[in-house]
């Protein structure tokens, strides 16, 4: 039918929000943005290295920033180097290192702008299982570690005397974080995609008071701004990736502006 692409980005994009909601709410809890962006920009690489060796686009993003993930981690801990300096020195050099691979691999027809920005209106049924499996694994993850993950993230040393193995909580939510930046990013977009982890977490903050009313309030607006940016690129003809970008920020500037009239 005519409008079955609109149905599976509906659908794709509600799947991302979902899982993003509560992700997203550790992430703006442990300030953990530039990391996003960092295993962000590094699933270029994966796609690129999907195009190099013909293989499953979706199996190597996934496998790369997952690989990335734990590298990440590992590099952590070492003291060399500042870890945002790090995070820096991955992000861009994952990134060109994806656009020098791609340049190589010949007769390669790639959409570097679907890419880098998103094409939600392209999703397919394919798509949609890699979202709805990756999703499961990551909700049911979240489930059975969340008072670990809680309290890892209040104090990891009060934690760790508690008997929490904050090593493994952690790298278990890097991993859970690149799990859902490699499925997401068909949808939003290498460039883009670390804005459906903030944004709506960023949103659910002044509303909640525990952090489980955070996690859902933030699926919720995620949700919310994937329906309202495809209204509106349906509308008006604009990117639908962005579009629900500008959607969630619009949210988040309706919430945080309320109280600072209400304060004047």
């Amino acid at each position: 039918m005519l409008y079955d692409f609109l149905i599976f980005a509906l659908i794709g994009g509600i799947g991302i929000a979902i899982v993003a909601g509560p992700l997203g709410a550790f992430v703006v809890w442990r300030r953990m943005s530039y990391f996003g962006d960092s295993l962000a920009h590094s699933a270029l690489l994966g796609v690129a290295i999907g195009i190099f060796l013909e293989v499953n686009l979706n199996i190597a993003i996934i496998v790369c920033c997952l690989l990335l993930a734990v590298i990440l981690v590992a590099m952590q801990k070492q003291k060399f180097i500042a870890t945002d300096t790090l995070l820096g020195i991955m992000a861009h050099s994952s990134l060109s290192l994806g656009l020098v691979t791609i340049s190589f691999v010949e007769d390669a027809r790639v959409d570097l702008m679907a890419f880098l920005f998103g094409d939600l209106l392209s999703i397919l049924p394919e798509d949609l299982w890699w979202i709805g499996i990756g999703g499961l694994l990551i909700l049911v993850l979240l489930y059975s570690y969340w008072p670990q993950l809680i309290a890892m993230t209040i104090n990891e040393e009060l934690a760790a005397i508690e008997g929490v193995a904050v090593a493994k909580v952690k790298l278990l939510l890097m991993l859970m974080i690149a799990l859902v930046i490699a499925v997401a990013m068909k949808i939003i977009g290498v460039l883009l995609i670390t804005s459906l982890l903030i944004i709506p977490a960023a949103s659910a903050r002044p509303l909640s008071n525990s952090p489980e009313r955070m996690a859902v309030l933030a699926a919720v607006i995620g949700c919310a701004a994937v329906v309202m940016g495809l209204l509106a690129s349906f509308q008006f003809d604009t990117p639908a990736g962005p579009s629900v970008v500008v959607a969630a920020m619009v949210i988040f500037l309706a919430i945080y502006v309320r109280p600072i009239k209400a304060q004047s």
